[in-house]
């Protein structure tokens, strides 16, 4: 039984424009369990491109927080368009647990033509590498790094007011906040 306290961090990129932009904010909120916000951290990834998971090992190795960190959320596996993250090498150099949260069961087929067809089918690999997609409630979840049953315990001690974990859920708030001026969409 995990304690209701434990520290996780919920990683969630910000809205972003690709025709606009070549990079997107990305947001991380630490919290306790899914009721207390400790902290907030930042980075920037290339829109489509191939920095993700370096610059969030980056960002966490570096952090304060990292020694009591139980586990690390991702509001899915790619931040800015199609910048997949590898979460086996997450999860292997911060040696933190990664759940990658997914709100609807994705299409594979149809990422991968995508890829295809953005000359990017080399990341095809790295979803195939992320593993098996299992359902929680009323989301999907992949998970490396820990036992099924952890990431679901994990999911359900910080899940408390939406079916989406509440350190995913404030990330988009803060994101979007900083983006827009007001938060908006569904967090």
């Amino acid at each position: 039984m995990l304690k209701k306290q434990i520290r996780v961090l919920g990683i969630d990129d910000s809205p972003f424009n690709k025709f606009e932009e070549k990079k997107v904010l990305v947001v991380a909120a630490l919290f306790r369990g899914g009721e207390f916000l400790d902290g907030v951290m930042s980075t920037y990834v290339k829109i489509d491109g191939p920095d993700s998971t370096s610059k969030l090992i980056k960002m966490i190795n570096k952090c304060k927080f990292k020694p009591q960190l139980h586990a690390i959320l991702l509001d899915g596996i790619a931040f800015g368009g199609f910048n997949i993250i590898d979460i086996e090498e997450l999860c292997q150099e911060t040696n933190i647990p990664v759940i990658v949260v997914i709100r609807n069961y994705p299409d594979f087929d149809k990422i991968g033509r995508a890829l295809i067809k953005i000359k990017q089918e080399e990341k095809i690999e790295l979803l195939k590498k992320a593993g098996e997609v299992h359902s929680f409630n009323k989301i999907f979840f992949q998970a490396k790094g820990c036992p099924l049953d952890k990431a679901r315990e994990i999911l359900k001690v910080t899940t408390t007011h939406a079916y989406i974990p509440e350190p995913l859920r404030v990330a988009h708030l803060i994101g979007a906040g900083i983006v827009y001026g007001e938060s908006r969409g569904r967090a």
